[in-house]
C-alpha cells in the first residue's frame, strides 16, 4: 500500500550560488524560484529493498528496480515481485553489485533492457554490461556485451551508470578502481573512462580514438574517478555526468568525446588522509568541471528537470546525494551563475537515484538495507 510520508521535520535548505567554471552549459528554461515543502507530497511506493540502485519505467507503468545485492525486482502498483530470474551472476561486495538498468530507446519493438554490474571475485573483478529481454518474471536472451579491462582486486569504484544517445549508441561509465587511479590517464585501460558502444556491444566506427592503435577503441572520454551519473538533456541533447571526488572535489562535467577530464592529474579534492593528490586544479589538456563541490556531497543518480508536474524545475540539474542526504538542485541563471537548493532533506536518508516519470513526477531511491522507492508529486 502506498504510504504518505509525514510532513513533520520538513525543512528547506538553500545553498549559495556558484560561478560556472566553463562555457557552454545549457541554461535553464525558467527563472529560478525555490521549491518549498508545501509544493509537493512524498509517497512511499515500495520498501524493504536491499540498497536499491537504479530504476526504469516500463511502458505498461510497472517499475524495474535493481538492488545492489544482485536482485532485479518488478514493482507493480506497490507490490514488489520475487527476484527476476536469469539475472547474471553479480559480484556483490562493498560497492560492487548490480547497478544500472536502462531500456533500449526502441524497447517497445525490440524488448531489450541493459544491466551493468560488478563481475568476478575478490582477486579479479570488473564492470560488466549485459542485455536481455523480460518475459514474465524472468530474463531471457541474456548476452554479455562488454567487460572492462583490466580486472582489479578492489571491490570499489565501478562507475556503472549508462545512457543511450540519440543515435542509439550507449555510454557506460567505469570507475578507476580506487587503487588504480593512475590508469585513468592510461588509454590502454578502461579504468577511469566512459566507453561508447553500439547497442549490440560492438565499437562505433566514429569513436574518437578508433584510429589510434595505442588507445582502446571503446574509450569515449577519460580522466574520470568514479562517475555516478550520465544524463542526456531531453531538449538539447547536451550530455552531463557527475562523479565522486575523494575528500571534496565532486564534479559535474559537460561530456564531449575524446576529452581528458583530468583525474588524478587535476582535481579539487584531497586524499582521505589529508595529503594532496595533485598540486593542480587546472592542467593543460584537461577539461575543467562545470561545477565542483567541497566538502563532498557524494553525488549519485541525476536527472534534468522537465515535464508539467514541476515547471519550476524545468532544465535544472537534480543530483541525488548520498552523504548530503538530499537531492541537490542546480539552476543556471541568465548571468551564468548557479543557484543551488537542497531538496527533500526532511527525509534524512541517503538518496541513490532520482528519476522523472513519464507523468513528470519524481521518483527517489533511498540507499539502505531497507531502501525505499518514493514518489514526489505536486501538492
Amino acid at each position: 500500500m502506498n504510504k504518505p510520508i509525514s510532513r513533520r521535520r520538513r525543512r528547506l535548505s538553500m545553498v549559495a550560488g556558484f560561478v560556472v567554471f566553463c562555457a557552454g552549459v545549457e541554461q535553464s528554461f525558467a527563472a529560478y524560484e525555490p521549491l518549498t515543502p508545501d509544493d509537493y507530497t512524498i509517497t512511499e511506493i515500495a520498501g524493504s529493498l536491499d540498497h536499491p540502485w537504479s530504476l526504469a519505467f516500463l511502458p505498461d507503468g510497472r517499475l524495474l528496480v535493481t538492488e545492489r545485492s544482485g536482485q532485479l525486482r518488478i514493482i507493480d502498483k506497490g507490490a514488489v515481485s520475487e527476484p527476476v530470474a536469469g539475472v547474471p551472476d553479480v559480484f556483490a561486495k562493498s560497492q560492487g553489485g548490480l547497478f544500472d538498468v536502462v531500456l533500449h530507446p526502441e524497447h517497445d519493438t525490440n524488448g531489450w533492457l541493459y544491466l551493468s554490474y560488478a563481475y568476478g571475485h575478490d582477486e579479479a573483478n570488473a564492470t560488466r554490461l549485459a542485455r536481455a529481454r523480460l518475459e514474465g518474471n524472468a530474463l531471457v536472451d541474456v548476452t554479455v556485451l562488454f567487460t572492462a579491462s583490466p580486472s582489479k582486486d578492489t571491490p570499489v569504484h565501478y562507475g556503472g551508470r549508462m545512457a543511450f544517445l540519440p543515435d542509439n549508441t550507449l555510454l557506460l561509465a567505469i570507475g578507476d578502481g580506487f587503487d588504480y587511479r593512475e590508469q585513468a590517464q592510461r588509454n590502454d585501460s578502461h579504468l577511469g573512462t566512459i566507453v561508447r558502444l553500439n547497442d549490440d556491444g560492438s565499437v562505433p566506427a566514429d569513436n574518437p580514438f578508433i584510429d589510434d592503435e595505442n588507445v582502446l577503441p571503446e574509450i569515449w572520454s577519460y580522466g574520470h574517478r568514479n562517475p555516478q551519473a550520465i544524463v542526456v538533456h531531453p531538449d538539447t541533447g547536451a550530455i552531463l555526468s557527475n562523479e565522486h571526488g575523494p575528500a571534496g572535489g565532486d564534479e559535474v562535467n559537460k561530456m564531449e568525446p575524446g576529452i581528458n577530464y583530468g583525474w588524478p592529474v587535476a582535481t579539487y579534492g584531497d586524499d582521505y588522509s589529508g595529503a594532496a593528490i595533485s598540486p593542480f586544479t587546472h592542467y593543460p589538456g584537461t577539461q575543467q568541471p562545470l561545477l565542483h563541490w567541497t566538502p563532498s556531497i557524494a553525488p549519485a543518480g541525476m536527472a534534468i528537470g522537465h515535464g508539467e508536474a514541476f515547471p519550476a524545475l524545468e532544465g535544472d540539474w537534480l543530483v541525488a546525494a548520498l552523504k548530503a542526504r538530499e537531492v541537490r538542485r542546480v539552476h543556471v541563471n541568465d548571468d551564468q551563475t548557479m543557484t543551488q537548493q537542497s531538496l527533500f532533506t526532511e527525509l534524512g536518508m541517503r538518496i541513490r537515484d532520482v528519476r522523472i516519470a513519464p507523468d513528470g513526477s519524481l521518483y527517489l531511491l533511498t540507499d539502505s538495507s531497507n531502501g525505499k522507492v518514493l514518489r514526489v508529486t505536486p501538492e
